[in-house]
């Protein structure tokens, strides 16, 4: 009887063991002594905050939930190291799967279709700001944190340290996306060839200005030119003054909705999306929640000449200055390229890919020094000939936290107190040197970051920087995200394989983007998918009525190549810095 006893006693902490039953103060402790420094916070107010989530997680304590990110190295992170250390600390099992950036979106996109809990929570895309605030499947943070999440919202969070929330806010003021990473895509460029005396002075001869950061499309496109057909080798490798990708995938849709025609100068001004033209050339006025079209007949930016000159740019570039092979590169296999060491310049370069750029050269990185310092540096994007002061300038991914209604509570309580935990001021400098996708202010001025900004290319300097608030996601004109997304990369590979022209893929898209937000239409005017707030569609008129109207859709210029202009990284360094 006594053995059996015993026996019993010893199942019992076995199994409580299994659910974590020693979580506590021993392992917080633990973790933050060893993997959670640097921290914005001290160890003292590191160890009350993990305190609070021991608490909090209490009444859960032996959960397992399923939770869903794209990969990147930050989520990675979370994966492998963050998960672990919160099923230690609080007891409840994460497993944090990871998968490529569609697939996130169709699991998001079932889930809202079926009603049926597939994942307890996501790591989606803040462009979709403007479905989840109009179809009201996500759960609004806000009200939340306020009600039904009160018990288990920390009170360390400090929501208002998160750069990144105004773009997870809805047109309704409210809160329904927590950011977990942040990345803009900037100019990127070869600063040691750049600086080469012999090249500025061949360039100086051939254009007739500085071979520098380049300000407008018009410097990028000759300098893309210079390297590619002027110059041709360096130290007797072939190089190229340009890297991009065009492999018929839902990637190459991303590539264009993540802010290029607004670069180009399609658009509105007004952040931190276009009012009331925004980035994707969907019109919605000021002071409304419905938008009104995406073609230039009803009043949107779609198929304007803005728009269609930033495709055509796209493709001739490409074609003409980029490496053999670029054209059936994803958006996965072109960034990396880099590393490589043959090209001079990308225009659209996301700054996600800044921890594999500084590796060292022993990983086979042929852009740092022997010291590991980078030979290239990142800068703004150049704007092409349609851009006003007062637009966006880029397109900065937000990847949120984000939970819906169909997830049962006590799943959802856990699944927030994780999505906290990892975006804590706890453990944020850590993941962000990991990562460096920064999501809070106090992460991005921390002295470490100081510290580490000369191996970093310039990416301290872009984040310190009051430009930063021009680069921003996809906003809440859009309605739907996942309906009209997939529809761009189509239209777009048809203009990379020859079979349509820009003007043709881009009147085709508009057209099939009106299409679907009719559709958006009656549906909501039917049985309120949209809560109200689904499209309204003008009727279509003479688009040369819109086009000779101010603002945006902008009318045609005579002149789309002005002068190009350059600035010095150094000088443009100091004006960060003096502002």
């Amino acid at each position: 009887m006594k053995l059996k006893l015993l026996a019993a006693v010893a199942g019992t902490a076995l199994m409580l063991a299994s659910h974590g039953a020693y979580a506590g103060m021993a392992e917080a402790e633990k973790w933050v002594n060893k993997e959670f420094q640097p921290s914005a916070l001290s160890k003292a107010d590191q160890m009350k905050e993990m305190e609070w989530f021991i608490k909090a997680a209490a009444p859960l304590k032996g959960m397992e939930i399923n939770v869903l990110s794209e990969t990147i190295p930050t989520h990675e992170y979370e994966s492998k190291v963050l998960a672990k250390a919160f099923y230690e600390i609080t007891g409840i099992k994460v497993n944090h799967q990871l998968l490529g950036e569609g697939e996130v979106v169709q699991a998001v996109q079932t889930q809202m279709q079926t009603r049926r809990n597939l994942y307890d929570a996501y790591i989606n895309d803040s462009d979709l700001i403007g479905t989840h605030s109009r179809l009201k499947l996500a759960i609004n943070l806000t009200d939340w944190m306020a009600g039904e999440g009160k018990d288990v919202t920390n009170p360390m969070l400090d929501i208002n340290d998160f750069i990144g929330k105004a773009f997870t806010t809805g047109p309704d003021g409210k809160l329904y996306q927590l950011p977990d990473q942040q990345f803009a895509n900037l100019y990127w460029f070869r600063k040691d060839w750049f600086d080469r005396p012999d090249l500025k002075a061949k360039f100086k001869r051939l254009y007739g200005y500085e071979l520098g950061v380049p300000v407008n499309w018009s410097a990028y496109e000759d300098i893309a030119e210079f390297f590619s057909v002027k110059v041709k080798e360096i130290d007797g490798k072939r190089i190229y003054g340009h890297m991009d990708y065009g492999k018929r995938a839902p990637d190459l849709g991303w590539r264009m909705t993540d802010a290029w025609l607004s670069m180009a100068g399609e658009g509105s001004k007004g952040l931190p999306n276009g009012v009331p033209v925004d980035e994707w050339g969907i019109r919605m006025e000021k002071g409304t929640c419905n938008p009104v079209g995406a073609s230039v007949s009803r009043g949107g930016g779609a198929n304007s000449p803005a728009a269609v000159y930033a495709i055509r740019k796209w493709d001739e570039w490409l074609r003409k200055y980029a490496p053999p092979g670029a054209a059936s590169y994803d958006f996965y296999q072109s960034l990396p390229a880099l590393s490589q060491g043959n090209v001079a310049q990308q225009i659209f370069w996301y700054t996600a890919f800044t921890a594999s750029m500084v590796a060292p050269k022993s990983k086979g990185n042929n852009t740092v020094d022997d010291n590991g310092k980078p030979l290239w540096r990142m800068a703004p994007s150049p704007h092409g000939p349609y851009w006003e002061k007062g637009q966006k300038l880029g397109y900065q991914d937000a990847g949120s936290w984000t939970m819906f209604k169909s997830t049962p509570v006590e799943r959802r309580k856990a699944a927030w107190l994780y999505a906290q935990f990892v975006t804590s001021k706890t453990v944020d400098v850590k993941k962000s040197h990991v990562g460096l996708t920064f999501i809070r202010d106090t992460t991005i001025n921390h002295e470490s970051f100081t510290e580490r900004a000369p191996k970093l290319g310039g990416l301290i300097e872009f984040y310190r920087s009051p430009d930063r608030v021009l680069w921003t996601p996809t906003g809440v004109n859009v309605p739907d995200y996942p309906k009209l997304a997939q529809i761009w990369w189509q239209q777009i590979g048809d203009v990379n394989s020859g079979a349509f022209t820009p003007q043709q893929a881009m009147d085709r898209l508009a057209s099939e983007m009106d299409l679907v937000m009719a559709r958006m239409q009656a549906a909501d005017e039917k049985a309120g998918t949209y809560g109200g707030c689904g499209p309204r569609l003008n009727k279509p008129v003479d688009p040369a009525i819109w086009l000779n109207k101010p603002g945006a859709p902008k009318a045609k210029l005579a002149n789309e190549k002005p002068q190009g202009e350059t600035i010095a990284y150094d000088e443009l360094v100091k004006r960060w810095a003096a502002k």
